[in-house]
């Protein structure tokens, strides 16, 4: 980059900028087909002048998400020099890059959890709420983070946040990230117990499960053998017994305990059996729907259902055999004539409904791909 424009990001001089460009009209293009460099708006990120910085990212908006050849983007720049207006001022820019992953998968929502600066990471958490499922190329969340750096507040703040979320997937990011694993298999659980955290701990077995409490690492281990397999420090024993306890009356136990599960096994039994007609029928649904209107998928699942209805309604109430001493209808003679054998047919089974019915949700996979093939054809 032009020793100029490293100056005027530095000093914040927009005239310098223009005069830039206006001797060189692709200068900012130039860098901008750079995969990785460090750009005018890392620079003046990193000193703070918001007004060159939002004058960059007027001209070159794409700049706010570039990485510099060392992995970090203009976002974390500014939190790493504690400029705190610049961070606000990107943020008004683009919620989005909270998100934005720079070296190892660090975001900006994993750099403010690790500093412990509580302020940002409540600002981080109420701009852009998705970024909480955010992992490092470890596949540490910020809970992993906030505990591996002993930052206490941090955690409660998290925790405390997550619980009180009203995000449509706050329910699910409560069972999954506190009960993540990490690429050593090692749970948050694993990790407070490694780094004699009894307050963590406790706050995790209130809101894990039994299966999360005795979830094994990739050495075998649940967080009830970590107070036994790591070097005790003479300072902190009463600590590390504490937590053995507290897990053991939450149900934690040794992994040499547990059977060793497959993670597919379940997975596999479950493709080996053979698929109900309901199952089928759920399929078919799912793939139509695909290809198929909403209109079209009611209108079919209608017209199913009643023919199922009104098949299995016919088996379980037959038509009556009329009485021998009568005299049957005319259309009825023509039709006994028909069975010299004198054989009556028999009445179905409910077995045989079954059958029935997976028969005609076969013929409604054929019709159901047909239409689907029908309709993307048009586009």
């Amino acid at each position: 980059m032009d020793e100029r424009m490293i100056g005027a990001a530095q000093t914040g001089d927009i005239n310098i900028l223009y005069e830039l460009i206006l001797n060189d009209p692709y200068v900012l293009q130039r860098i901008d087909d750079v995969p990785f460099f460090h750009t005018p708006l890392h620079v003046a990120a990193s000193a703070g002048h918001i007004d060159f910085m939002m004058e960059m990212i007027n001209l070159k908006p794409s700049f706010a998400r570039k990485l510099n050849q060392a992995g970090f983007s203009p976002l974390l720049l500014a939190l790493q020099n504690d400029r705190t207006q610049a961070v606000l001022r990107l943020l008004r820019f683009d919620k989005g890059l909270v998100r934005v992953k720079g070296r190892e998968g660090f975001t900006p929502l994993h750099h403010v959890v690790r500093a412990g600066n509580v302020d940002l990471l409540v600002k981080f958490l109420e701009v852009c709420p998705e970024a909480i499922e955010d992992v490092t190329v470890r596949d540490e969340t910020v809970f992993h983070i906030a505990v591996n750096n002993d930052m206490l507040e941090a955690f409660q703040v998290l925790v405390g946040w997550l619980i009180r979320s009203r995000h449509e997937s706050a329910q699910r990011w409560e069972k999954e990230l506190l009960s993540w694993a990490n690429i050593d298999g090692n749970t948050v659980l694993h990790v407070a117990a490694i780094r004699n955290k009894p307050l963590v701990v406790k706050v995790l077995l209130e809101r894990l499960c039994g299966d999360h409490i005795n979830a094994k690492n990739a050495e075998g281990l649940t967080a009830f053998d970590i107070p036994s397999q790591y070097p005790l420090d003479e300072g902190k024993v009463d600590y590390k017994e504490s937590i053995k306890d507290m897990i053991s009356k939450a149900g934690g136990l040794s992994g040499s305990l547990l059977p060793n599960k497959s993670i597919s096994s379940i997975h596999i039994n479950s493709l080996k059996q053979k698929m109900s007609c309901f199952r089928k029928f759920a399929t078919i649904a799912d793939r139509g729907k695909k290809g198929i209107s909403p209109e079209m998928l009611n209108t079919f699942l209608v017209v199913t259902v009643l023919i199922i209805t009104t098949t299995y309604d016919a088996s379980l109430n037959p038509q009556k055999k009329p009485d021998d001493n009568s005299s049957p209808p005319d259309h009825l003679n023509y039709y006994s004539s028909l069975d010299s054998t004198g054989i009556t047919a028999p009445v179905p089974s409910p077995s045989s409904t079954i059958v029935l019915i997976d028969q005609l949700i076969d013929v409604s996979t054929i019709c159901c791909f047909l239409r689907g093939s029908d309709i993307s054809s048009n586009y």
